[in-house]
């Protein structure tokens, strides 16, 4: 983990040699017990070779794991595997259903909800003031809008926060890992999960025997096909672990480093905030691109292969940089600039094109168009004060906290509230 311990500068830097050298690097990893095999992998750093792995899935599979470290065997036999650890035919499958949680008609539902989930982060913020604004912002609007999609109750909403901490910290996200610690995080991890799965469970069966208009209803008794395909409670709670760690980090990094952006960008402010409408959906393409919420996920060779000139063989492993990717000068000219009106904006924050291609990332772009609009809106001065306190991740490109102020609202919004 001491790489990713190192400013982003410096670490953008060794991406920018890594593209340099052209053909794929390849890097040693040491053996964990239980948590990595030990037997290392090439590093994908070019836009174009991210591209061509993310395309070609029969090539580049997320069997037996996309994310890193990878899960024991054993864990998947336990309680499943989640959608991004699949390749066809079972992961088309599983899409297809699950699907239905993104469709322009449900968004179209949610977004009500979403503004009002945002107006009360507002009120909440000027009666409480400014201290930080992970906690009082970003990690509190992706959660609630995320347990509202399915249905959680508020009071248990706390809870499932406290749960995804949990198993975030053994998938690398909350630090480096060594043997002891590993077996630590992954008692931790199980537990988490298991929590998770039996409430999502108990849930499942609930609407399965008294439907509403939540997403756990529309999953565990829809049919979509002529076989009457639905999700298991098994399925359902795999689901669930992909839907809040996935649906959480992505959009609470972005708007922390967004804030954070426009902070040292002011002149992208200005631009932005002269045509919100007009300009913040180029804004959000650029936040994501720039900052790479994301930072990897990893593919398995199935078969001998040529990427960029270098013979890769069935059973290496390949690692998918996304913000090398997303800072590559033959994709985006200028690419450290940051530039809300860059077009074409090829990135690839929310995956690479394929089908793995990230199933929110419309929901995503909703809650930061709302969320930035109404923090906007209201507090017309908000701003960053000092520097973030990063997250010590190989998977997450996170904040901690970050400190930021703002002065006497615009206007109060406390009618919204719901």
């Amino acid at each position: 983990m001491e790489f990713w311990a190192r400013p982003e500068k410096e670490r953008l830097a060794a991406f920018a040699r890594l593209r340099e050298h052209g053909a794929p690097v390849f890097f040693p990893e040491p053996r964990i017990p239980f948590v990595r095999s030990g037997r290392g992998f090439y590093a994908l750093v070019r836009h174009a070779d991210v591209v061509a792995a993310s395309r070609d899935a029969r090539t580049f599979s997320s069997e037996p794991a996309a994310t890193s470290p990878a899960p024991p065997s054993w864990l998947s036999a336990l309680l499943g595997t989640p959608m991004v650890n699949m390749d066809d035919p079972r992961h088309s499958r599983l899409r297809r259903i699950v699907s239905r949680a993104f469709t322009p008609k449900m968004l179209a539902r949610l977004e009500t909800d979403i503004q009002a989930t945002a107006a009360r982060i507002v009120d909440d913020l000027i009666a409480e003031g400014p201290r930080d604004f992970v906690s009082q912002v970003a990690a509190r609007l992706p959660i609630n809008v995320i347990c509202a999609m399915m249905g959680i109750p508020e009071r248990l909403r706390p809870y499932v926060l406290r749960r995804i901490d949990v198993m975030t910290e053994y998938s690398g996200v909350r630090g480096a890992l060594t043997s002891p610690r590993a077996l630590r995080l992954l008692g931790g991890n199980l537990k988490a999960i298991v929590d998770l799965h039996r409430l999502v469970a108990r849930l499942g069966r609930a609407r399965r025997e008294n439907p509403t208009d939540d997403l756990v209803s529309a999953l565990v008794n829809a049919e979509v096909d002529e076989g009457g395909e639905r999700l298991s409670l098994r399925e359902l709670g795999s689901f669930f672990d992909l839907l809040l760690v996935a649906g959480n980090e992505t959009t609470r990094n972005a708007l922390s480093h967004g804030l954070r952006l426009f902070t040292e960008h002011p002149d992208q402010r200005d631009l932005l905030l002269e045509d919100f409408d007009g300009r913040i959906g180029g804004a959000i393409e650029e936040i994501v691109r720039y900052s790479s919420p994301i930072i990897q996920f990893r593919r398995t060779v199935t078969r001998d292969h040529v990427l960029n000139g270098h013979p890769l063989k069935a059973g290496d492993t390949v690692v998918l940089f996304y913000p090398a990717a997303n800072r590559d000068p033959e994709a985006f000219p200028d690419p450290d600039v940051f530039d809300i009106t860059r077009s074409p904006n090829p990135h690839v924050g929310f995956g690479g094109p394929g089908p793995h291609l990230c199933l929110g990332a419309n929901l995503a772009r909703m809650e930061l168009r709302i969320m930035f609009r109404e923090l906007f809106d209201r507090l017309p001065d908000l701003r960053t004060t000092g520097e973030p306190v990063p997250l010590l991740s190989s998977f997450d490109n996170g904040v901690k906290s970050q400190p930021f102020t703002f002065s006497r609202p615009a206007r109060s919004r406390v009618e919204v509230r719901p």
